[in-house]
């Protein structure tokens, strides 16, 4: 395969445009002026596969929300070409028979697909799997993700462990001890709904933690789906200390805040909660700094009828996969917050590099995994790839239509 007059974005290398791009046994084997026939691409741009180290394909145990054939499918028509699952399934992913099936099955993926294992066993939040066993079987890091950790002593040994071994630990902050009602930021809006909801202090208090254990240690922490302003100025203060600490956010975290909820119900619920429009700015600050080096979606499936009830009963999270470059473009590249070049940077080699894994880049001899997308051609969302459609951007237009999504050398999308 050659792709002809694209506008190569390379993060890693700094790389930025016009080139052809020949593409030989899964690999690209040249990148320059290619002469023969071709995918003219006509100056669109072309970036690395999409990186996003934070999803959740349901499977085992809950595939009526998604699966890995389904899931991996929303990924190709985001521009995904690399996905790190979370083990929050039925059963955990916290031993070798239940990893290796699921890896199994990861394997006729059109798209690679890689997960995480429990950190704690069944999410016990006591005992720690046996770390360096799933790691040789095949897991890429560990978190018990949808559930907080709340011993700080198991935490202090897991990060002690995960120092040997050299691998992450991604950590969902939330002190359940001071939440009422999940999913509901706590303030103005769910006064006005009379819940009390979730207060941004729940996450303060754990990032705080978990920010100085990292410092302690000088393990390798990711702090998942931060919504907190006070967090993000946690991590800052963390990371100056010389911390390992890294902070991964979501599309709807810096799109949209609570009031969304009155406008989407249900659709806008999710844990940890949107907030106020300062958290959005502090985020959005985080972003520009280099505070928030990784944007994750989070994508959390669930069917119509689960959504579909009264508001605290209905779980939280969204679809996310099949949006979020579009609203990276829109919310942070086109109102001036960042560079294409940054904002790419963020969905590709940044977490691609934390997991250690070989993706995220466009060079000679690297995988042949490209996003091709126009940055200024709108689209509308209305279908999707997922079996779910969970999310309160449906109906919107978005800027950075993908025309193709390549993975090992071949096309896994076309738009």
């Amino acid at each position: 395969m050659i792709i002809k007059n694209g506008y190569i974005i390379d993060p890693k290398s700094g790389l930025e445009g016009i080139y052809d791009i020949k593409i030989k046994d899964g690999k690209i084997e040249k990148i320059g002026k290619i002469s023969g026939e071709g995918i003219d691409v006509g100056g669109m741009v072309v970036a690395p596969g999409l990186v996003d180290i934070h999803v959740h394909f349901r499977e085992p145990g809950f595939t009526h929300k998604e699966d890995i054939e389904t899931g991996s499918n929303s990924a190709a028509a985001g521009g995904f070409t690399s996905v790190i699952c979370m083990a929050n399934t039925s059963p955990k992913i916290d031993n070798v028979n239940v990893l290796k099936e699921f890896l199994n099955k990861a394997e006729n993926s059109k798209i690679n697909v890689y997960t995480v294992s429990a950190l704690t066993e069944n999410f016990n939040g006591e005992t720690l799997v046996d770390m360096e066993e799933m790691l040789i079987a095949g897991a890429v890091g560990f978190s018990d993700d949808g559930i907080p950790d709340r011993n700080s002593k198991v935490i202090l040994k897991a990060m002690e462990e995960a120092v040997r071994l050299d691998v992450p630990l991604s950590f969902h902050e939330e002190d359940p001890n001071l939440i009422i009602n999940n999913g509901i930021n706590h303030g103005e809006v769910s006064e006005k709904l009379e819940i009390y909801g979730s207060p941004h202090i729940a996450e303060d208090v754990f990032v705080a933690r978990d920010v100085n254990l990292a410092l302690f240690t000088g393990a390798k922490v990711d702090i998942q789906h931060i919504s907190s302003g006070n967090s993000v100025e946690l991590v800052r203060w963390a990371k100056k200390k010389g911390a390992k600490v890294y902070a991964e956010v979501t599309p709807h975290h810096f799109t949209l805040t609570d009031t969304a909820v009155l406008k989407y119900g249900a659709l806008a619920k999710m844990n940890p909660p949107l907030r106020t429009e300062k958290d959005r700015e502090m985020i959005i600050e985080g972003l520009k700094d280099n505070t928030i080096e990784i944007i994750a979606t989070d994508h959390a499936p669930h069917s119509e009828e689960e959504k579909n009830v009264e508001l605290t009963k209905a779980p939280s999270g969204i679809i996310g996969l099949e949006t979020s470059l579009g609203l990276g473009i829109r919310e942070l590249v086109n109102k001036g917050y960042l560079t294409l070049m940054e904002l790419l940077r963020k969905m590709t080699i940044n977490p691609a590099e934390l997991y250690n894994l070989n993706a995220g880049y466009i060079s000679e001899g690297g995988p042949a995994d490209l996003v091709i997308f126009n940055p200024e051609e709108e689209y509308k969302v209305e279908s999707f790839e997922s079996k779910s459609k969970n999310t309160p951007f449906k109906g919107e237009n978005l800027p950075g239509k993908i025309y193709f999504t390549i993975c090992r050398g071949e096309i896994v999308y076309r738009g």
